[in-house]
């Protein structure tokens, strides 16, 4: 009896520290919920090109697949479907709207968060996880594509899913858990192909070095793991390229009708070199978005505001790291998570540093849990030093970097909340001084970590919110647009774009759109397979939406894929499947051998402002121009 007693005093004692942590993730959890869901509907259809493949995909079991832009099944989305598959679920079982969509996106940021915190605190509890989970959630470009219905969110959940499989394998040396990393990352690469395999060294190397067995089952485990991520990845690989193509869409950004080349050129090796082959003749690669390749990319005017408040503190923290456990035994997970998130700081970041391609800063949020492993596993190794001297000179030189930092960066947009530096500034002096001086008693501790907080993350939080606050497009940045100096010269939208408008059914999109009603009703009216055709799916995708019918995508996203050929599309147009053609803009598209030849037989009418051709009318050689 007393024994049984005696063993459940220290559970007693323990329960509330426990009841606090669960508070403080429970706290988290629900702001990070509110920064991603909150107006979410404000940015309507956000990246039209996915929004029009999903609503297809809801009308198609056979483009819910193959996760195809139209109902048709003429050509699919250049990535492969895995997050079209999340959204289009979503909207088959809701209805089909802006919040059906975006709202499992934001899911998948609070659970993104969620697994930072769970992977962190394995090896260096509940204080550090939080604060891991913290950066990672209000790293700008973290809220700006949780909110948002590209691909990038899912594969960093996915990512993050692998690391925390892999922490608890490295525990045990543990077989299932390390085939479940190679699960969730060939899900990752149906999601977003080889930008989910960005991590695999990462991973890799922290379980060859610390899993606690032999070395050669860990090379054993690691290659049944690839096996597996093969396997994962594959199985749909498999399936598409042994669909007979006559019988399915062309895969679209592809050079010869493969998901095999889409990975390997289209979205690999020519994203990497840079190509012009997925760009629209006469277009500019990468739009207003093609920042200059190189080592300093990353705290570039574009980039730096996105993702890299705590890089610098990030890279320190890592090496600190390392050199407090060089003498630590092999199997030590502390080591073993710094490997594991340091190198998938470094790799990451180096591999988007020098993609010479067509690169969008969004992009990075696959870098933000790294960063965020790194902060919290880092800084709280370092904090175990801060009764002495070079603990406190060391924490007092990163919290004064990061201050500095942090005005860089908020100088360059000097229109936002001016003042918002200066108290950056005396948060940052205010914690050196913590640190240096550091006064007797726990109280310290406690105000010395408030402000050290405030310091780091004051500045990311601002333009978090400001960032959720504001609709964004197809292609978005993270912070104060109109600091930026940028604009999105490739997007969607037309030029008088204002997603701050109103939203709603067949309203969505005019007049704000540049999309008079009457253009919308003639789509709705059309009464054929496809109310109507254009050239390239950017083009196709927001008549689609406005009028929720089908609109035929010739030539892929940029209208340069070889589907429909001039011989199908004639098919199409004699058989009655297609009611009418929409010149496409800009002008460089009507190169389309399709748009010359609507324009030689058939006579054209502007109708709310586009010109149309009625395909359904016999054709007739029209006067050249």
């Amino acid at each position: 009896m007393t024994a049984t007693v005696a063993e459940r005093l220290p559970r007693i004692g323990v329960l509330p520290q426990i009841r606090r942590d669960r508070l403080a993730l429970g706290v988290l959890l629900a702001t990070t919920a509110a920064l991603y869901v909150s107006d979410l509907g404000a940015s309507r259809y956000s990246n039209t090109y996915y929004s029009a493949a999903v609503w297809s995909m809801t009308q198609s079991w056979k483009g819910f697949f193959f996760g195809s832009f139209d109902t048709g099944n003429i050509t699919t989305t250049d990535k492969p479907p895995g997050s079209l598959w999340l959204m289009a679920l979503s909207s088959r079982i809701f209805g089909f709207s802006p919040w059906s969509m975006l709202v499992p996106i934001a899911l998948t940021g609070v659970a993104t968060v969620a697994l930072v915190y769970a992977t962190v605190r394995r090896v260096s509890g509940p204080n550090a996880a939080l604060l891991a989970g913290a950066v990672t959630a209000l790293t700008p470009v973290a809220v700006l594509m949780f909110r948002m219905n590209n691909p990038d969110a899912l594969a960093t959940l996915l990512m993050v899913g692998a690391a925390y499989a892999t922490v608890r394998a490295i525990e045990s040396a543990s077989t299932r858990w390390l085939l479940l990393a190679g699960v969730l990352l060939g899900f990752g690469f149906l999601t977003k192909m080889g930008q989910a395999f960005m991590v695999v060294p990462a991973l890799a190397l922290a379980y060859l070095v610390a899993a606690p067995t032999t070395v050669w089952r860990r090379i054993g485990q690691l290659l049944a793991s690839g096996v597996v991520i093969v396997v994962a990845a594959g199985w749909w690989v498999a399936i598409v390229e042994l669909w007979p193509t006559t019988d399915r869409p062309y895969i679209g950004g592809s050079a010869d009708n493969s998901v095999l080349d889409l990975a390997l050129d289209y979205n690999g090796v020519g994203r990497l070199v840079g190509d012009d082959k997925h760009v629209v003749t006469g277009a500019t690669p990468g739009g207003g978005f093609a920042s200059t390749p190189g080592i300093g990319r990353m705290f570039s005017d574009e980039v730096g505001s996105q993702v890299a408040w705590l890089l610098p503190a990030a890279l320190i923290l890592l090496l600190i790291g390392l050199w407090l456990t060089r003498r630590a035994p092999r199997t030590d997970r502390i080591r073993a998570s710094l490997l594991m998130w340091g190198a998938w700081t470094l790799v990451t970041g180096l591999i988007l540093s020098f993609v010479a391609g067509d690169f969008h800063s969004y992009i990075t949020v696959t870098l933000v849990p790294g960063i965020a492993g790194l902060v919290g596993i880092g800084g709280r190794e370092l904090w175990k030093l801060r009764a002495t001297q070079h603990g406190r000179i060391a924490l007092s030189v990163i919290v004064a970097l990061t201050t500095a930092w942090s005005v860089v960066l908020l100088e360059r947009s000097p229109n936002f909340l001016p003042w918002l530096r200066w108290l950056v500034i005396s948060f940052g002096v205010l914690s050196v001084i913590a640190l240096l001086a550091r006064p007797a008693g726990r109280h310290w501790e406690t105000a010395a970590v408030a402000l050290i907080m405030l310091t780091a993350l004051l500045a990311p939080f601002a333009y978090a919110i400001d960032t959720a606050a504001i609709p964004h497009g197809s292609k978005p940045l993270a912070g104060p647009p109109a600091d930026h100096g940028m604009k999105d010269d490739d997007s969607d939208e037309p030029a008088d774009f204002d997603p701050s408008s109103p939203s709603g059914d067949s309203a969505l999109f005019t007049p704000q759109l540049g999309f008079d009603p009457a253009f919308i009703t003639l789509l709705q009216q059309a009464g054929t397979k496809w109310s109507a055709a254009t050239v390239g799916c950017r083009d196709a995708a927001v008549p689609s939406l406005a009028s929720l019918t089908p609109v035929m995508c010739i030539g892929g996203f940029n209208g340069n894929d070889p589907a429909p050929t001039l011989e199908q599309f004639q098919q199409f147009s004699a058989t009655r499947q297609v009611h009418y053609f929409v010149l496409p803009e800009p002008s460089h598209r009507s190169k389309s051998p399709v748009t010359k030849w609507v324009q030689a037989n058939y006579p054209g009418s502007e109708v709310g402002g586009q010109m149309v051709y009625d395909l359904t009318v016999p054709a007739q050689p029209q006067p050249q121009r």
